[in-house]
């Protein structure tokens, strides 16, 4: 089974669906370096979109082998993962999220990435990371708080709460929440508009208007070294545990 499906559609559009819905298409190193090819082989159409398998989005990072971490396995799954986010960014046509389903930790920064993202009534939004033993670096302590205000990123940042589509939408996370079954159509429609255009001054407008991502950027790198300092702490491997074992973590007291 191939963790990434990439299908030409109508209107010159690449879909590219994330495909590991055992996990909730939860991504390793080798399912981000798989998205990363399909957008650099994107060049030739008109837009991309992001969407998952069997109803849900994206669950971020896979957690499987957090709770006995290595240095090494942790760094190759931050460092793939910033590899995808800029890979997005860097993609030169407009790129989609169509979010089909949940869309938690990683998978809410990958929703942040995207030029724009529109959501099933059903998806839901929000990040995961000091409840796992993380931290969201990589576009939710960040680029999230211009999308959406500060207050209300450090509130998804810190709280880990679970958000609906219609919320999401209220916060500015999303541009648009359609029915289910009209998802894909409704992007369909939406890449329909952007076919239409100039793709040499699209490129141009997406390019111009990553100003506030690539500001970020050294502080996404500096998360992840924090991060990668923090690989096998209690607090870690509590919280990878916990969520493996489906049961509320017992974190350490603070120091």
């Amino acid at each position: 089974m191939s963790d990434v499906l990439v299908e030409r559609g109508a209107g010159e559009t690449v879909w590219i669906r994330l495909n590991r819905p055992e996990r909730r298409n939860a991504f390793d190193p080798e399912m981000s370096a798989a998205v990363v090819e399909a957008l650099e082989g994107s060049a030739s159409a008109r837009a991309v979109v992001i969407t998952g398998s069997g109803g849900s989005f994206c669950a971020g990072g896979s957690l499987q082998q957090l709770s006995t971490p290595t240095v090494g396995e942790m760094r190759q799954l931050y460092q793939s993962t910033l590899r995808m986010l800029d890979a997005v960014r860097q993609c030169p046509r407009p790129v989609i999220a169509a979010v089909n389903g949940a869309a938690a930790g990683g998978g809410n920064e990958l929703v942040v990435a995207c030029d724009v993202a529109i959501a099933a009534r059903s998806a839901t939004f929000g990040q995961t990371g000091p409840r796992v033993g993380s931290s969201p670096v990589t576009g939710a302590t960040n680029v999230m708080g211009l999308q959406i205000g500060e207050k209300r990123a450090k509130e998804l940042s810190l709280f880990c709460r679970r958000y609906s589509a219609e919320q999401a939408e209220r916060m500015g996370l999303v541009n648009a929440v359609v029915e289910d079954d009209l998802l894909e159509q409704t992007v369909t429609e939406w890449c329909g508009e952007l076919a239409a255009l100039s793709p040499r001054y699209l490129e141009i407008t997406k390019v111009s208007s990553n100003v506030w991502w690539n500001a970020a950027r050294d502080s996404f790198s500096a998360g992840l070294g924090m991060l990668v300092q923090a690989v096998g702490s209690p607090d870690m491997t509590e919280g990878a545990a916990a969520f493996l074992e489906k049961r509320k973590p017992n974190f350490p007291p603070p120091e």
